[in-house]
């Protein structure tokens, strides 16, 4: 049999797989494909870690590596240390025998532990599979079906007060970035003062991308933002991405937490020193670090007095809580949160649930130019059409760990004052830096395979679409001036002719691609990987409702596929009402559609007719399941996740029944008949749990048996699945 890898990882898509799989299962396995679990979960991660379980994560990354490597990846969870001390814990009340996580390590044992345990912290997945460059766009259907059936736009109010603030000038790291491109392969090493931080193992054409963040100049700005933002009388908010630049944005959370909270954290100081409070973990960690003291009282009403002050007024994660911005560095994932600001019509929720302007206060400019462009856009032009709009198709820049993304091996908090230097082995200094003690300096690398196969992939995209593509690239950034030369020197070597292939920074391609969407034009953006992934949750946010219903493929370079089901910001809440009243609202759609690319993938390779069919009826079956409506509602007592899936099956069943290939037509027409015929009693059995609480023995870790119970109440249905 032909195998596809589907990862087992967590939250609502974790829960969804004990009731989608065994149907993906059961149909593919008609056609010689076996689907097998392959468990990267952060539980999973942390057990290998332990020596507890098999390292599922690097098997993968050696699968990654195989020509017919072809592995469906649902979202997982990029842990913070406030996640990953959870999942321990729950861990060890299941019994198993693993240490506590050790936040300030006292001796060579406990920073043993800690290391061990920080390789499961923050994206500790996708640079390990991300192996190829990204491809991600819109199905037709999809896009069609959400210009029919158009979700909610809040429209920006005349003379609208929402802006973006970010860094300007020397100070962040797009302003203090240095950028060269290795002449060979060397031994380059990143020094502080003479003291070594890092050696690395440089190679032939890699780019090395130097800089760092002025912490002076993160605190002049953030206490700017908190003035501009009382006199503009807007709500203050911070973004973030703390899950994938999980060294340097958990130090700018910390600062920006202790910016907002200026007085209570000078008045407190000597307590938080000696409970070890640190700000980078936010707000939730720091309670459970004053519960029980004789202050805790005066804290918290502290800094409930400084949030009803006359300062500006702080977003909100959750109004009903209580909970802020400031919860912890993980809430706010500036991907996931500023595409709801421009969906709100530039605004975010108060401490009353309001909705009220806002500044969206981004240090870095190297992408806070792009969130500014698009909230500027819609405060001057007014909010998008979605019934017209037209789509952003990208291409991004992400294999090998490229660019930003892979930078945190090479990202250190400087202990002293001075120069950081990177130097060749042969003692050529390739880029100096002069800074302060507490500044963030990085290195990113950007391999030249990547590129050119970026390059590659572009033209190849360029061609199949007839739109123009844009490469994000400025050349007054450092970075992006290295790229450019690779760019145009690797477009050479293939046929571009009739193809509009153009070159804009940030701003200009911004509006580019606005004005297109506006327009209902279609265009392609190629960006690096920071871009990929903010461009590729607004544009479809904004399009599409959610981000997960986009075609997320990875052409891996070895010439496998790895496709990705998109996002699982909101799989906490998820979790959190199927656990209170067992309806899960997932909406599987990016798993029925990468399916059906992984299936594509081996048709190409095999050339088999049995295969060929079950992925056309299954591109039926999508296209039904959306023309019909049938994504899980959000309310206990109608339809959820697990309908969602009974109805894929009934549809994929029916277009096997009605298809060309007779022995897939024989074998489902019984199957089609059944579940046409017991739907009523199906939708009875599914509907019979709702409303009730689910136990599922974690989590983090959820008990298999336990979930599949919950998540397989229908035994009408899963006798005809099972019997197929």
């Amino acid at each position: 049999m032909s195998k596809i890898i589907w990862s087992k990882i967590d939250e609502a898509p974790a829960l969804a797989t004990y009731s989608l799989l065994p149907i993906v299962n059961a149909f593919t396995k008609a056609a010689g494909v076996e689907v097998v679990l392959s468990d990267i979960s952060l539980a999973g991660r942390v057990l290998a870690a332990m020596g507890l379980a098999e390292d599922e994560l690097s098997k993968l990354g050696e699968v990654v590596l195989q020509e017919d490597a072809n592995i469906i990846k649902l979202p997982n969870i990029s842990a913070s240390v406030g996640q990953l001390k959870d999942c321990i814990a729950e861990l060890q009340a299941q019994g198993y025998d693993i240490p506590n996580y050790p936040e300030n390590p006292a001796n060579d044992a406990e920073k043993a532990i800690q290391a061990k345990y920080s390789t499961c912290l923050g994206s500790a997945v996708n640079p390990v599979l991300r192996e190829g460059n990204s491809d991600r766009r819109a199905a037709v259907a999809v896009k069609k079906f959400a210009q029919k059936n158009p979700h909610k736009l809040r429209a920006f109010s005349e003379n609208s007060k929402a802006y973006v603030a970010h860094m300007e000038g020397k100070g962040d790291f797009f302003g203090n970035e240095k950028s060269v491109t290795s002449d060979k392969d060397q031994k380059v090493t990143i020094a502080l003062n003479g003291k070594e931080l890092k050696t690395i193992n440089a190679l032939a054409g890699e780019i090395l991308d130097g800089t760092f963040m002025s912490v002076s100049a993160l605190k002049a700005f953030y206490k700017k933002t908190i003035e501009d933002a009382k006199a503009n009388g807007v709500l203050w908010s911070l973004h973030l991405k703390a899950t994938m630049m999980k060294i340097s944005d958990p130090i700018m959370f910390g600062y920006g937490f202790v910016a907002f909270f200026e007085d209570v954290f000078a008045k407190h100081a000597d307590t938080f020193k000696e409970l070890g409070v640190n700000p980078n973990q936010g707000m939730s960690d720091l309670e459970k670090k004053i519960k029980g003291h004789a202050k805790e009282a005066e804290i918290k009403a502290d800094f409930l007095a400084a949030l009803e002050s006359d300062s500006p007024k702080l977003a909100m994660v959750d109004s009903d809580k209580g909970t802020t911005n400031f919860n912890a560095s993980n809430d706010v994932i500036i991907d996931a949160s500023m595409p709801v600001v421009v969906r709100e019509g530039g605004k975010q929720w108060d401490r009353t649930g309001a909705a009220v302007e806002c500044v969206a206060v981004i240090p870095d400019s190297t992408y806070g130019m792009f969130h500014a462009e698009m909230v500027a856009d819609c405060v001057k032009n007014g909010q998008y059409d979605v019934t017209t709009m037209g789509t952003m198709q990208n291409i991004g820049l992400m294999a090998q760990k490229a660019e930003e993304y892979g930078s945190h091996p090479t990202t250190f908090e400087l202990a002293e004052a001075g120069t950081v230097t990177v130097t060749t082995e042969d003692g050529k200094v390739l880029m100096s830096f002069e800074c302060e003690a507490g500044d963030i300096w990085r290195m990113s690398r950007t391999k030249d395979i990547p590129v050119k196969d970026w390059v590659r992939l572009t033209v190849e995209r360029t061609r199949i679409e007839g739109i123009p593509a844009v490469f994000w690239l400025d050349e007054k950034r450092a970075h992006d001036a290295e790229v450019l030369k690779k760019v145009k020197k690797y477009l050479a070597d293939f046929d571009t002719n009739g193809l509009d292939i153009q070159f804009m920074n940030v701003t200009d391609a911004t509006r580019f691609t606005n004005t297109r969407i506006r327009q209902g034009l279609n265009t392609i953006a190629v960006t690096g990987n920071v871009l990929r992934d903010h461009l590729t949750d607004m544009y479809p946010i904004l399009e599409l409702g959610t981000s997960a219903k986009m075609l997320s493929i990875v052409p891996l370079l070895a010439g496998g596929g790895l496709y990705e089901t998109g996002a699982g910001g909101s799989a906490p809440k998820h979790v959190e009402q199927f656990l209170k009243e067992g309806h899960l609202r997932w909406d599987s759609l990016g798993e029925f559609l990468a399916l059906a690319e992984s299936l594509r993938f081996l048709g190409h390779k095999h050339s088999d007719a049995k295969l060929s069919a079950l992925t056309a009826a299954l591109d039926k079956a999508n296209e039904g399941y959306l023309d019909n409506s049938k994504e899980p509602s959000r309310k206990a007592g109608e339809p959820d996740n697990k309908a969602s899936h009974f109805y894929l099956a009934q549809y994929w069943a029916k277009a096997l029944a009605e298809g060309d290939n007779a022995e897939l037509a024989a074998k489902f027409a019984p199957v089609a008949k059944a579940l046409n015929e017991k739907e009523e009693q199906i939708m009875s059995e599914l509907l019979a749990v709702e409303g009730k609480p689910q136990n599922i023995g974690g989590y983090f870790h959820p008990n298999d048996e336990l979930a599949e119970k919950a998540m397989r109440p229908s035994a009408t249905l899963n006798a005809i699945i099972d019997s197929i």
